[in-house]
């Protein structure tokens, strides 16, 4: 028998990433398939104690599933992390009678649900929601697939620029902790070097690289830089590199934000219809403090803690070795 589950509300927290609405909207329509009254919360765990939780039915997530960013909105709440933070919260939800959280985001988000699920017993499941695909438990996280071809196809601009006038270009990609977007985005770009954090690549490294090329007439360079990146951004590193090779002209873009928005890939849309579909299936099977992933082809769970402990940025090794192969 199923646990005697009867309310569950649904929140985004942290940065947005594309996907989180396909997301949203399995959620919601999962659990309004199994007989479960479904709620959405406004702003994170901001709207958790401001009591911003809405009853949603399946019109609510209808044309949603293209769509960018989170219609539930999202917000950093800092009192969140307060003991009467978390006592609030759970009033609110006590107050509908929600018998269960799904929470959509990375890290920080995981952290919050664990300190809320420790202490009032809520039943709480999680989905990776981030860009960085920094969390263990999942091979992709939902979003990372959306930015990797939004920076791409960035870089695909930048290189027509760079060809014309033989221009060296320095392109800081998001990742504080994690170079999994600047390793593929490198790869699928064809960049002639990219700067990880968990990697060490010195301006000493980078810049013999550079020579290389020049010297077997490249008409230009493309370095892609993790802004997690221990020498600084690409601006820092941009300025170094120019104060010992100047064979092309140097330019820096920052591509910033832009990464977390746009249309999600075919990938993070049915990405996030799996996890949704699953993230209500575990709770209607009285899980709690559990992540839903992928792993290979197939939904798995991770406890909350492994995934915010045992991380595994998956920066595979054939493709490290592939940065240098394939830029000569």
């Amino acid at each position: 028998m199923r646990p005697n589950i009867k309310n569950i509300a649904v929140l985004t927290s942290g940065g947005d990433a594309p996907g989180m609405n396909a997301c949203i909207r399995a959620v919601v329509r999962t659990g309004i398939y199994n007989g479960i009254n479904m709620f959405g919360v406004l702003q994170g765990y901001q709207g958790l104690i401001n009591n911003n939780i809405n009853p949603m039915d399946a019109r609510s997530v209808s044309n949603i599933i293209h769509l960018g960013g989170t219609i539930l909105k999202t917000a950093r709440c800092l009192e969140f992390k307060t003991e009467e933070g978390l006592d609030i919260a759970f009033a609110n939800l006590k107050a509908r009678d929600i018998d269960g959280l799904i929470v959509i985001g990375g890290d920080g988000t995981f952290t919050g649900a664990q300190r809320f699920a420790k202490k009032h017993g809520v039943k709480v499941i999680g989905i990776p929601g981030t860009i960085d695909n920094d969390l263990s438990g999942s091979d992709f996280t939902l979003g990372y697939d959306t930015a990797i071809n939004t920076v791409i196809e960035a870089i695909d601009k930048i290189r027509d620029t760079a060809d014309s006038h033989d221009r060296l270009f320095f392109i800081e990609v998001m990742g504080r902790d994690s170079g999994c977007i600047a390793l593929r985005s490198a790869i699928a770009s064809g960049a002639e070097a990219v700067l990880l954090p968990e990697r060490e690549t010195s301006v000493d490294e980078l810049v013999a690289q550079l020579e290389s090329g020049a010297s077997t007439k490249k008409s230009s360079s493309i370095v892609i830089v993790s802004e997690g990146h221990k020498d600084g951004g690409a601006y820092d590193i941009a300025k170094k590199v120019k104060e010992r090779f100047n064979h092309y002209d140097t330019k820096v873009t920052i591509l910033g934000h832009l990464q977390r928005g746009g249309s999600p890939s075919s990938f993070d849309r049915i990405l996030g219809s799996r996890l949704g579909f699953a993230a209500v299936n575990e709770i209607l099977k009285g899980s709690t403090m559990q992540m839903v992933g992928l792993r290979g082809n197939e939904i798995h769970t991770t406890s909350i803690e492994d995934a915010l402990t045992k991380h595994s940025f998956k920066l595979e090794s054939d493709l490290l070795e592939m940065t240098k192969v394939l830029s000569i």
